[in-house]
């Protein structure tokens, strides 16, 4: 069976990005009229996922109704919903959604700072738009806030 990917529309951009760290296609369309994007719905296998109620009942079985505004509540709902896991080593680039590719470290050595060059030895670059992704300090709580999502709602506290 496939990995779902998504569409996403312009209330859920967040949602959107937390998506692409787990290493799902989660296409992004901030001010895409609503008839526009059912059209694109139609033309591909995405999943619509918004916070608009008649938008989702629009899209019918491929529409999912995104409640509350709290984060981790909407992820819990969505990893539910599609039975998704966070796969590490599929993450997407958080800008465009573009997958990212492990690069040689010296290739990328005047393209980062020389502080964040000398500490870190891996590094990925976005194949769609370039930007360059290594793990930082928030790299920790990325997978940390993942790890809770992958437990499920019992382990997730507020």
């Amino acid at each position: 069976m496939a990995e779902p990917s998504f569409l996403l529309d312009g209330m859920l951009g967040s949602l959107a990005r937390w998506l692409r760290i787990m290493g799902y296609d989660a296409l992004y369309l901030r001010d895409m009229p609503d008839g526009d994007m059912l059209d694109l719905l139609r033309a591909n296998e995405r999943h619509l996922l918004t916070r608009d109620r008649q938008l989702a009942e629009r899209a019918g079985e491929r529409g999912f109704l995104v409640t509350g505004t709290d984060l981790d509540a909407q992820l819990l709902a969505v990893v539910a919903e599609f039975q998704l896991r966070a796969d590490p080593a599929a993450r997407r680039c958080t800008a465009c959604n573009g997958e990212l590719r492990s690069v040689d470290k010296g290739t990328i050595k005047d393209q980062v700072a020389e502080g964040t060059w000398s500490v870190h030895q891996d590094f990925w670059r976005c194949a769609s738009c370039g930007k360059i992704y290594w793990q930082g300090a928030h790299w920790q709580n990325i997978d940390k806030r993942l790890e809770r999502i992958n437990k499920g709602p019992g382990n997730n506290p507020r």
